[in-house]
């Protein structure tokens, strides 16, 4: 595998999500959408076509790959980040519970989805390597999360049964959750339901970042009003988690290669959007959110580049 043609499919992968973000920033400019349509946007993505996303990449997915080597390596880079911010955030910067939650998805849940995906196929040569920690977020990371931030923004504290619950009614573990019931017994959907579910399915990543450009245009301009949080999280996503999953990859589980290269360049992508999306659905921490996705997107760039030159 050459560098030059890592290189170039990486800058390829980053140049796709910025040209959506600025046709949205350009609608939100023109008076297309404004922030209760980029709210709209958001829901849509969060109810509807991302589950739909899930159930139709995932129907074809390797179970084994779950649990594979490569899993547990970046399970170890997302975990160490994830303590190390619930450390400071709660007992050095004094946040309530809601805040540390999406600081902590800031801060170690990667773009597998419409970044990974790409740089797995084009970089890596497979779009399988991202499978592992793809499926670890949707079905331990993003439940948990989403079950705390219930239980954080709650008027009434909810029920065990609602709390135990939590993960299978959430439409992105729903998807999942289908998505893998479907490759596990080999079962084809119907076309008149499976083409429907991918036309839906088509909307979500366009629709996630359209969202965030529109917030990014009208909403408040991003500062360094938390510039120190600003830039704990985004050294802990772009430096330490890629650091650790190397580490873990290489010493512990005895990678080596195009593995060790798919953990470590994985681990080293930015923020993914559905954590803006997520702080939008619960209305906490939005401004950080869309802060750090916007500077890892831009700082993950020579990053995750300069992996892809040392360890192609």
């Amino acid at each position: 595998m050459g560098s030059v043609p890592s290189v170039i499919a990486v800058l390829e992968g980053f140049a796709t999500i910025t040209v959506l973000i600025a046709v949205g920033m350009l609608l939100a400019h023109l008076g297309i959408i404004d922030l209760a349509g980029q709210r709209a946007l958001s829901l849509l993505a969060f109810y509807v076509a991302s589950p739909a996303l899930l159930i139709t990449v995932l129907e074809d997915a390797d179970i084994g790959e779950v649990l594979s080597r490569t899993l547990v390596a970046s399970a170890a880079g997302v975990l160490v980040t994830a303590v190390v911010y619930v450390v400071v955030a709660r007992f050095v910067l004094k946040r309530d519970l809601a805040h540390t939650v999406v600081g902590s998805l800031c801060a170690a849940y990667v773009n597998a989805g419409n970044l990974g995906l790409p740089i797995a196929a084009y970089v890596l040569g497979d779009a399988a390597y991202v499978a592992p920690v793809l499926l670890m977020q949707l079905l331990i990371l993003q439940p948990l999360a989403l079950t705390v931030m219930d239980v954080a923004v709650a008027d009434v504290r909810p029920s065990w049964l609602k709390i135990v619950s939590r993960p299978v009614r959430t439409p992105l573990t729903v998807g999942s959750l289908l998505g893998l019931f479907l490759a596990a017994t080999d079962i084809e959907l119907p076309r008149p339901v499976h083409d429907p579910l991918e036309l839906l399915a088509a909307m979500a990543v366009p629709s996630m970042l359209l969202a965030y450009g529109v917030y990014l245009r009208l909403g408040p301009r991003p500062s360094l009003a938390n510039g120190p949080e600003l830039a704990l999280i985004t050294s802990l996503k772009l430096v330490l988690q890629p650091l650790v999953a190397w580490a873990v990859g290489r010493f512990v589980l005895d990678l080596d290669g195009t593995a060790l290269l798919a953990v470590t360049v994985l681990s080293a992508l930015p923020t993914a959007q559905n954590v803006f999306v997520h702080a939008t659905r619960y209305d906490r921490g939005i401004t950080l959110a869309r802060d750090v996705v916007f500077l890892t997107t831009v700082l993950s760039v020579p990053a995750v580049t300069l992996i892809a030159a040392l360890l192609a």
